[in-house]
């Protein structure tokens, strides 16, 4: 049974789209979606429709959601950390409020199976929560996370 990798990572904006703070991180999106859609081990990304940029969660326009399937961690994380993303990723700070919870979550999927944004807050609520577990967990556990995933495709 294979499985692959879901993961949601979500920041608070600090402007909109006509904020000039905001205008490295806008005009970096679309560089940055379509390296990762090129990488190898990328399964699917939620987009909005019409749209090939950043989602922003359900009532919330200065809440950035990004949900994305991999075929495992080893593919987030070449792309998280040996891509432009990276270089974005140090920015962070310029873009998006600090953290008061949790930001970031990953869980294994049955292949095949589109996560919903729903499904990935409830992931980040639980892993906010309980901590890390095989049913949520984040960078620190990625270890496990790589035993849990071969308990489960057994």
């Amino acid at each position: 049974m294979t499985k692959h990798l879901a993961q949601l990572n979500i920041g608070r904006l600090k402007g909109g789209k006509d904020d000039p703070r905001m205008a490295d991180f806008y005009a970096s999106l679309d560089r940055v979606n379509a390296v990762a859609e090129r990488m190898p081990g990328f399964v699917w990304r939620l987009k909005a429709e019409g749209e090939n940029t950043a989602m922003t969660a359900p009532g919330d326009e200065m809440q950035a959601f990004n949900l994305t399937v991999w075929d495992g961690i080893e593919a987030l994380e070449k792309f998280v950390w040996q891509t432009v993303h990276a270089n974005v990723y140090a920015r962070k700070h310029e873009w998006l409020e600090a953290p008061k919870a949790p930001t970031f979550v990953m869980w294994w999927i049955e292949a095949g199976h589109i996560p919903t944004a729903e499904e990935a807050q409830a992931r980040l609520d639980h892993l906010t929560a309980q901590g890390p577990s095989e049913h949520a967990f984040g960078w620190e556990s990625v270890a496990a996370a790589k035993l849990w995933r071969e308990k489960r495709c057994a």
